[in-house]
């Protein structure tokens, strides 16, 4: 596989990027034993607004989207989030990617960088960890799953 090029995502993008997030999001419904997650819930129409309204960055290669992941910019933090990575690709540093893709989006003036994930989600957690994310704290999501925020100081 070829390093994946991220590019802001187009209209056209939004069917390939919602199927590949729900193929992604698959494993962590099974872990929280939750179908309903909001990733999984959302429709072409909610995909296609993102993109209008946000930044939203694809990564495609071999002629396929294989990740995909929101940034939102709030004042002087850039929110990030909805991150996915195609299931067979999974492991080879394209959530690395990608995250850095999307910091790289940031305003001047950005001061952090924030995210969440599930407790239960120990790869997700490990992976921000590396990419020098700090938990701040942690908090109630959908029912009886637990959310784990956390928060990365711009060095740049």
């Amino acid at each position: 596989m070829d390093a994946p090029r991220f590019t802001r995502a187009s209209a056209a993008d939004a069917g390939e990027i919602l199927t590949l997030q729900r193929a992604a999001y698959l494993t962590e419904a099974q872990l929280y034993g939750d179908p309903f997650l909001p990733p999984l819930v959302e429709t072409l129409d909610d995909v296609a607004a993102a993109i209008a309204g946000t930044h939203v960055l694809v990564g495609a290669s071999g002629g396929r989207i294989c990740a995909t992941g929101r940034a939102r910019q709030d004042g002087a933090t850039l929110r990030l989030g909805r991150f996915a990575v195609a299931p067979d690709l999974q492991g080879r540093g394209l959530g690395s990617a990608l995250v850095a893709a999307l910091e790289a989006l940031a305003a001047p003036g950005t001061e952090q960088f924030e995210l969440f994930t599930g407790a239960l989600s120990e790869p997700n957690l490990r992976l921000y960890e590396r990419l020098g994310y700090k938990e701040t704290h942690r908090g109630p999501g959908r029912p009886g799953i637990e959310l784990v925020y956390l928060r990365k100081v711009r060095t740049t």
